[in-house]
């Protein structure tokens, strides 16, 4: 049974490497009766700075979760740690942002529909109406949100209005073709998800497949990665590849690339849903 199907609790943290940081935060698990479901911890040996997600089972525990966070919070002082604690009985508000591509939403839709991603959806935001049908026949709310060329400040107003309203704790670019102004960025931080539809550092920006096809590549990929201010600079969380050969076409090498981008993006979201992830500087930790 995946851990996180169980009523279960995730601890994540990162700090200053040192001696007995494993020992101190499981005796106080084992404290207060909690049983370690799973359990990652890496080192970074150039930087001296620790990781570790422990995922536990709350019904063992001798304390609520408010108590076991208060009661974590001088350790994590004392060890200089940055960290978290989710609760899997609370399920993550999604918002996803489109545009006219529908293969990465209608993934996301389907894994969401199967229970294969465990989130709620609370609104998908659209600069174009033709995803409108697909989005509603989930029973979720579609907005349209035009941006225009001239002058997108109101129009990007409006999309951080329904993002807020909605209350989202993560908003994921499923091929959504605008570049998020930099308060949303800022405001979201780490919680911005997107999907780029190349390898990146490869082929930054508008058109790859046509970069790619320029280049005569001999793989072609796709690269999720959190949002930063500056474009599709964020820190990586799941890259895939897949080999192509000569005879490919502009089209063709498209039409591949659409499989890995589905892929990719939905693992991604799913890394992030099960707080697999940690963000170090430009970098990530990803326990899978």
């Amino acid at each position: 049974m995946n851990a996180r199907t169980k009523s279960t609790i995730t601890l994540i943290m990162s700090c200053p490497d040192t001696t007995g940081i494993v020992a101190t935060v499981a005796s106080y698990i084992a404290k207060h009766g909690g049983s370690l479901m799973e359990s990652n911890h890496y080192s970074d040996a150039s930087e001296r700075w620790f990781f570790m997600r422990n995922v536990i089972d709350t019904q063992t525990m001798t304390i609520d979760v408010d108590a076991f966070r208060a009661g974590f919070a001088p350790i994590a002082e004392r060890l200089q740690m940055e960290w978290y604690l989710s609760d899997s009985r609370v399920r993550q508000k999604v918002v996803i942002m489109a545009s006219k591509s529908s293969h990465c939403l209608n993934d996301l839709l389907h894994r969401w529909k199967a229970s294969e991603l465990a989130c709620d959806i609370p609104c998908v935001i659209s600069n174009h109406e033709n995803l409108r049908s697909m989005v509603e026949w989930h029973g979720i709310p579609f907005h349209y949100v035009p941006v225009p060329k001239s002058d997108k400040t109101e129009a990007f107003a409006k999309t951080a209005e329904i993002i807020n309203r909605h209350n989202a704790d993560c908003i994921v670019l499923a091929r959504y073709m605008q570049i998020l102004p930099p308060d949303i960025c800022k405001l979201y931080k780490g919680q911005v998800i997107n999907i780029h539809h190349s390898f990146l550092p490869s082929f930054i920006g508008a058109d790859p497949y046509q970069k790619a096809y320029d280049r005569g590549v001999k793989l072609i990929g796709a690269t999720s990665h959190y949002v930063t201010e500056d474009l599709d600079e964020g820190p990586i969380i799941e890259q895939d590849v897949i080999r192509v050969s000569h005879s490919c076409d502009k089209q063709e090498l498209a039409r591949l690339g659409r499989d890995v981008e589905r892929a990719v993006l939905s693992r991604g979201l799913m890394y992030h849903l099960q707080d697999r992830v940690i963000i170090h500087g430009n970098k990530t930790v990803v326990f899978i």
